[in-house]
């Protein structure tokens, strides 16, 4: 009796019937495999949440509960103790927080978000534009500008930091906004993932066909192609913001001015004090982090789906 026959008696519909919607022996994962799967997915999340959960112990904390109490809880507040409460201890932290700071905090919090989403807003257009025109046009040096473009994937950072100092410093951009937007702006991984997500996900028919249509290339890119981008933008914009966001050396370099300092300047000033106190740290350091994980849980959907296809496909 062949497969088709069989499949059409009883006993055949039974079996069907009994598979269906499961996956084959052969390919479902072994018992030991799912246990082994979940432990090293358990040790991955501590991991990554451990250092945000010493960070807001610690913000409760002043120095000399640092080093006389558990480090991974917070410090019980007895009579004898220097603050009545976790929640004395904490605010104690933050007045003494903005007197170091001399009310420049928030500023710093509110530079760092300037600095971040405007980079990686203009930074995602011109990094989604160039993907996208490399990877549906045909111009001279087209490979040549992949390979350069590539070659900047290698390259360190803080090698461009001088060189792009002393031209900012003949254009007289120092110790200006434009200082950190202009060079974060460029993500030579932006414009590979570009690539890559509008080779996959930009059909050459649809766009011929608006062409046919009279639809001009600007219209095309930015009524269509945009849309069909839209994952591979989201993971761009936040590359780039988490990037700007953790720079350093670029604003050391570039900026003098308390008023225009991101927070990470900031928190590099305060630690430079002779006797610093690490609990009004901690909660700085708790207080700028919040921005990136607000920012990651709510856009986590879109990111994901940039990332696999950047992945996966080519």
């Amino acid at each position: 009796m062949t497969k088709a026959k069989y499949a059409q008696t009883p006993s055949g519909q039974k079996y069907l019937k009994s598979i269906e919607g499961f996956p084959s022996r052969s390919l479902a994962p072994s018992t030991v495999a799912r246990i082994l799967t979940i432990v090293v997915m358990v040790i991955v999340l501590i991991y990554f949440i451990f250092p945000i959960f010493w960070v807001i112990i610690s913000a409760t904390k002043n120095n000399n509960e640092m080093a006389s109490t558990f480090g991974l809880w917070f410090a019980p507040h007895g009579k004898n103790s220097e603050s009545s409460s976790v929640w004395g201890q904490t605010v104690a932290n933050y007045n003494a927080l903005i007197g170091w700071t001399r009310g420049y905090l928030w500023r710093w919090i509110g530079n760092s978000i300037l600095y971040s989403a405007v980079a990686a807003a203009i930074g995602t257009i011109i990094s989604t534009m160039a993907g996208y025109a490399m990877a549906k046009f045909r111009f001279p040096g087209k490979n040549f500008t992949i390979g350069t473009i590539m070659a900047g994937l290698l390259m360190p950072v803080a090698i461009l930091t001088v060189p792009m100092y002393v031209v900012f410093i003949h254009l007289g951009l120092t110790n200006t906004m434009a200082s950190i937007i202009i060079p974060c702006c460029v993500s030579p991984f932006g414009v590979f993932l570009g690539r890559v997500y509008a080779q996959s996900s930009v059909p050459t028919e649809l766009l011929e066909a608006a062409r046919i249509d009279g639809a001009g290339e600007f219209r095309i890119f930015f009524t269509m192609v945009l849309r069909l981008l839209a994952p591979a933008m989201v993971t761009i914009f936040l590359f780039i913001f988490v990037a700007t966001w953790n720079n350093f050396i670029l604003p050391q370099m570039m900026i003098s001015s308390d008023e225009l300092k991101p927070i990470t300047l900031g928190l590099y000033g305060m630690l430079s004090y002779f006797r610093p106190e690490f609990g009004p740290i901690m909660l700085a350091s708790l207080l700028g982090v919040i921005p990136l994980v607000i920012l990651f849980l709510g856009l986590q959907k879109y990111w994901q789906s940039g990332l696999a296809a950047g992945a996966v496909k080519g």
